[in-house]
């Protein structure tokens, strides 16, 4: 019996988290459609947060990739003062990357809803 009930405080603890988690995104970065995306990434830094590999196979036209293995160190290489538009291929790295940039005062973030996966506009590959 005792057994149940840890289990069940497990599954409410792990529910708990994500609720959070999924506030802390939402209070973070602003999920666009592709046509939304597609209508503010030129004027923004677009940046590809997935490995090196993935974005050479085929990433946005005019994305420039910092991987998110390696964001904390090149966060920087971002400016501040303008829009941030992340995408990485499924949405789960980049909600990472925009909590991150959020704590270290990044106002304007937006990521691509879905990821690259779903992306169907212009892409170049290496």
């Amino acid at each position: 019996m005792s057994s149940l009930y840890i289990l069940i405080a497990l599954l409410v603890a792990i529910v708990v988290y994500f609720v959070i988690t999924m506030l802390r995104v939402r209070k973070s970065v602003t999920n666009l459609t592709q046509e939304q995306f597609i209508e503010g990434y030129r004027k923004a830094q677009l940046i590809d947060v997935r490995e090196p590999k993935e974005f050479e196979s085929g990433h946005i036209l005019g994305a420039r990739n910092i991987p998110y293995s390696q964001f904390r160190q090149r966060f920087k290489e971002i400016r501040p003062d303008k829009p941030v538009y992340l995408y990485d291929q499924n949405g789960g790295k980049s909600s990472r990357a925009a909590m991150f940039l959020k704590k270290k005062d990044y106002a304007h973030l937006y990521q691509l809803q879905g990821g690259f996966r779903t992306w169907t506009g212009k892409v170049k590959s290496k």
